[in-house]
């Protein structure tokens, strides 16, 4: 299953939701599909979908994604990599009215450059973007919540490790 999420943010993404659309009914994506659309104002015509969903059923539907498609967002996409969900993270752009600048371009190449997503630049490019999911082994997510708190804790208790 192909999980789409578009976060909660008064900003569409009517271009990834269409560019997905497109892929259907070209017949190049046939897995079943469902979108989280958020504020987008298109509504996907080939593939179920749901403006905002409660955290269970956002959990619900992440648990049975095989691939997760979001924008940007730092959120998204570490909520699906800690899940170990292979990711396809496209930036919402400025100049469509997505966001207010293009910093989720930034963001993209830092997890890209991780080898933790497949991050694309363009939404035309999703169709290449599954096709390489489906064999790229990426890295495992690592939090270094643990080694900032065990950090604190040497410098507080004195020791320094």
């Amino acid at each position: 299953m192909i999980f789409i999420t578009l976060g909660s943010q008064k900003f569409q993404f009517d271009r990834l939701l269409k560019e997905i659309d497109k892929l259907v009914v070209a017949k190049k994506l046939n897995d079943e599909i469902f979108a989280q659309v958020g504020y987008s104002t298109y509504k996907p015509k080939h593939y179920q979908y749901k403006a905002f969903l409660d955290r269970e059923e956002f959990a619900k539907c992440e648990g049975k994604a095989d691939i997760v498609i979001t924008h940007g967002g730092t959120g998204a996409i570490i909520g699906a990599v800690k899940k170990g969900k292979k990711v396809i993270a496209v930036p919402r752009l400025a100049r469509y009215g997505e966001h207010v600048d293009d910093h989720q371009t930034q963001l993209i190449a830092q997890f890209k450059e991780q080898n933790l997503i497949c991050g694309l630049d363009d939404v035309r490019q999703i169709e290449k973007g599954l096709e390489f999911v489906k064999t790229h082994l990426f890295n495992a997510y690592q939090s270094n919540t643990k080694l900032i708190i065990d950090s604190i804790e040497n410098f507080i208790e004195g020791t320094n490790k």
